[in-house]
């Protein structure tokens, strides 16, 4: 080893080792209530217990992780929430409540990536049990989560110089929704799977003068007219490559000459050091049901001979990534 190199250390070995302990102690504050019994303000461990009903070596180990982790501050041996805890958990209604984000991970995908060793060994995918109450807490943890990244979208691109918005084959209205809000001129198109139709209008009703809902199998869709931005959400990782190529195609032939693209989704990326949000969802998504996070260098390959140019990428914290393109 020379002068100028790091010295090897076992730290980020052990820190990614034990990282199931800090998200079992996160999940277990999360379903005992112990964000929302600190939302009014600073307890000590036997306080918590107290309001949370559980014994109070318990609360001060969670205490004490979560403040590990920054998740919590504790001063004095009280603990608070802390500005990101506090919008995204205290039940402040201001952000995406993240409650039943962590109760979909704690009850359905962590159980579930007990099954890793065999997709790390055959490249299947688990057997994935949603019957009785579990398909719900799946759909409303996955919902949750597309609420967050339609509101962090929504803080990182202006919405504001758009006409007409064509949204294809999301499994998700917030995203135009939030589009909606900030662009009062704003009118949109939602393409969705047939099974989608009803509850997506439902949920654009408030908007229902600038809305049209259609439904039609997201491969095969061929939207009309010429829209000057397209949002394509969570959709490439849950079809083949050829299915891909065909959705870009039907995008760009409903797109107006310089229109954008918003592409959404995770994608591996060929950076120096790869994101790590990314990375980690490409097992989730091939355990949980077979899905695929592709290379991003694939995609931008896609996006060009379908006639699309990239023009940006957008890193969206705690969420994923979106491909700017614009209509050549």
């Amino acid at each position: 080893m020379t002068g100028t190199e790091t010295p090897a250390t076992p730290q980020r070995i052990v820190d990614v080792a034990v990282g199931y302990m800090a998200a079992g102690q996160l999940f277990a504050a999360n379903r005992i209530g112990l964000f929302r019994a600190l939302a009014p303000g600073p307890l000590d461990a036997a306080e918590l217990a107290e309001r949370t009903g559980r014994p109070e070596n318990i609360t001060r180990i969670l205490g004490d992780a979560l403040s590990s982790l920054g998740l919590l501050s504790r001063v004095d041996g009280r603990y608070a929430l802390t500005p990101d805890t506090a919008a995204y958990l205290g039940g402040t209604g201001e952000e995406p409540d993240l409650a039943p984000f962590l109760t979909f991970l704690e009850t359905i995908s962590y159980p579930h990536w007990q099954q890793f060793p065999h997709t790390a060994d055959t490249g299947e995918p688990g057997e994935l049990d949603l019957t009785g109450d579990r398909w719900t807490t799946f759909i409303g943890g996955v919902m949750v989560y597309n609420a967050l990244h339609a509101r962090v979208l929504a803080q990182a691109f202006d919405f504001g110089s758009a006409k007409r918005l064509l949204d294809l084959g999301g499994l998700s209205a917030a995203f135009a929704l939030e589009a909606l809000r900030a662009n009062d001129v704003l009118h949109t198109t939602f393409v969705y799977d047939p099974r989608s139709v009803p509850s997506v209008t439902e949920a654009v009703a408030e908007f229902a003068d600038r809305t049209r809902v259609v439904g039609a199998p997201t491969p095969e869709a061929e939207p009309d007219g010429e829209y000057d931005l397209v949002m394509v959400n969570h959709v490439l990782h849950r079809f083949g490559v050829e299915e891909n190529r065909a959705i870009l195609r039907h995008a760009r032939a409903a797109a107006a000459p310089g229109a954008r693209l918003l592409l959404l989704d995770f994608f591996l990326d060929d950076d120096a050091v790869p994101r790590s949000l990314d990375a980690l969802h490409a097992g989730e998504y091939l355990v949980i049901d077979g899905t695929v996070v592709y290379p991003e260098a694939d995609v931008r390959g896609w996006l060009a001979d379908a006639g699309w140019r990239p023009v940006d990428r957008l890193t969206l914290p705690g969420s994923p990534r979106v491909l700017v393109a614009e209509a050549v």
